[in-house]
């Protein structure tokens, strides 16, 4: 199999020599916790660690984004043992990057992540690791709509992976799941479907991936969303009515609004298992504060209190889980065994598999552009060029006081010769030049009207927005959203932007751009504007 973006088990290699699935899931998220003297990063951007060494009493964690729900609990736990936690939140890929290259073992004592599946398939992480203690469990489920489940005349006791794929080649049922390169529950999610319609009963093998791949690329006909995180996942399904279904932790699930059925297909699910885990490079003192917590985290009282708060299953046996959680059992589906089968599973999924993407990228080339800003914006795209699939159209328009419409263009990644597509595309970027003011709106427009309903329930569609600057030109702001709200159709209205902060760009401006349209603000302002384009890729 041709891997041209190669992926192995979340890892991925790039000119840089640096492992990219840490992209993952889901962004890092940032929350103050008070509460427990914790520290994490800004909005859903890259975590900002501790520095320096080990302090007693006081434990630097690497941990998944949706782990931020566990601060009561860790605040109990910290009056129990003395230890409190500080954690950078990080989506599990990302965390398994920072691993493997071994950053984490100058910034952390220890990691928390929903799966050390990722890291045991890697030589290079696995043995960074140590002492790993499941805390919690939550299986990969399916929350779908009361009507639809009513509509299907399912029982949700008895639903299986091939009840749900059959329903999807009917075009019954549709549903939305993060990006199996990003984060753990779009891998496990992956994992699942494709032994449930293999076959598999021992861990998935080339040849089962092999044999599944039919129904596999008749199921994600169904995916309507895609996301780099459950979080905007959530949200984005809570604006989009027509999507019935969201594939997720069965915990996240169930924080949904609006009261989903969860189903854990008969034929098994993957579970994660959240074990707290000591670096190997940790300090004696902070290994034995990360035993004394983990026993801690595993006593009934606490075992109770996760298992309400969070709605996650308790792992210590006595401990019954949360009203609402079925405990009728599920058949566990084995991880795969082998780097090579997590690879070609990934690769298949990213360039045939799922649905092709779509994307208009409205760049700022104004004059304030001139120079080192315009440097790292070709830099990045050109950088950018080595994630795009298979199928993918790319469209580039740069815009000043208007789009610049002799510079727009378009490439189509060809599955058989993609290479003429990124060196064109490549070549784009590297005659960008930078001249007039600044028209965000008027070329967001633009970019709309280039993006008719034709395409929209075969592509994932999205525009990707880069400004150096406010808007001086053109359209103002409201009557971008008089546009947005009046002249598009219902399937253009649900084209969301992912606007990028950079330079001297109106936080404010693109932030309400982002919830107008269904998209999310990144940030290149405390991070690099390549780092950006790339947590994009999640959402695309």
């Amino acid at each position: 199999m041709r891997s041209r973006t190669r992926i192995r088990t979340g890892f991925r290699t790039r000119i840089r020599a640096r492992f990219r699935t840490g992209r993952v899931a889901g962004a890092v998220l940032a929350l103050a916790l008070a509460a427990t003297g914790c520290s994490g990063g800004d909005g859903d951007g890259k975590g900002t660690a501790d520095s320096g060494e080990y302090r007693p009493g006081t434990l630097r964690v690497l941990a998944s984004s949706e782990l931020a729900d566990m601060a009561p609990v860790l605040e109990e736990a910290r009056k129990a043992t003395g230890v409190t936690v500080r954690p950078t939140y990080a989506g599990t890929l990302d965390a398994a990057k920072r691993i493997a290259s071994g950053e984490a073992d100058k910034q952390f004592d220890a990691v928390w992540l929903s799966s050390n599946d990722y890291l045991r398939l890697n030589p290079d992480s696995a043995r960074r690791i140590t002492g790993e203690t499941p805390v919690m469990t939550s299986p990969v489920a399916l929350g779908i709509r009361p009507a639809a489940v009513a509509r299907l005349g399912w029982d949700p006791k008895k639903v299986t992976w091939a009840q749900i794929d059959q329903a999807v080649a009917q075009k019954r049922l549709s549903y939305g799941m993060t990006d199996p390169l990003r984060s753990n529950s779009g891998f496990s999610a992956l994992v699942s479907v494709a032994s449930g319609l293999s076959g598999a009963q021992s861990a998935l093998t080339d040849k089962d991936v092999k044999a599944a791949t039919p129904k596999l690329k008749e199921f994600f006909t169904g995916q309507k969303l895609t996301s780099g995180s459950s979080g905007w996942l959530a949200t984005a399904y809570a604006r989009r009515p027509d999507v019935d279904a969201v594939v997720n932790y069965e915990s996240v699930l169930l924080s949904i609004p609006g009261g989903l059925t969860v189903i854990r297909p008969a034929d098994g699910v993957v579970t994660a298992d959240y074990p707290l885990t000591s670096l190997t490079a940790a300090r004696p003192e902070a290994k034995d504060a990360v035993r004394r917590l983990a026993a801690q985290l595993r006593t009934p009282a606490a075992q109770r209190l996760i298992t309400e708060r969070t709605k996650r299953r308790p792992v210590v046996p006595g401990v019954a889980p949360a009203a609402g959680l079925a405990t009728d059992p599920r058949r566990e589906l084995p991880f795969p065994g082998s780097r090579s089968v997590a690879d070609g599973l990934l690769d298949s999924y990213d360039n045939t598999l799922r649905r092709p993407s779509r994307t208009v990228y409205v760049l700022d080339t104004s004059g304030s552009m001139e120079g080192e800003r315009l440097d790292r914006l070709k830099a990045a795209l050109t950088e950018l060029t080595g994630d795009f699939r298979d199928r993918e159209e790319v469209t580039m328009m740069p815009f000043g006081t208007g789009v610049k419409s002799d510079e727009v263009t378009t490439h189509t990644v060809d599955p058989g010769a993609p290479k003429a597509a990124l060196d064109a595309i490549r070549g784009d970027a590297s005659r960008l030049s930078a001249s007039g003011g600044t028209a965000i709106y008027s070329s967001l427009k633009e970019a709309y009207a280039r993006l008719d309903d034709a395409r929209a329930d075969d592509t994932f569609t999205s525009i990707v927005l880069m400004t150096d600057g406010a808007n001086t030109d053109g359209d103002p702001a409201a009557a971008f959203d008089t546009f947005h709200d009046r002249s598009l159709s219902p399937a253009q209205q649900r084209i969301p932007v992912f606007p990028i902060l950079f330079g001297d760009s109106d936080r404010a401006a693109l932030d309400h751009i982002a919830q107008l349209t269904g998209g999310k603000l990144f940030d290149a302002t405390t991070g690099s504007l390549d780092g950006a384009f790339e947590e994009i890729r999640g959402y695309q």
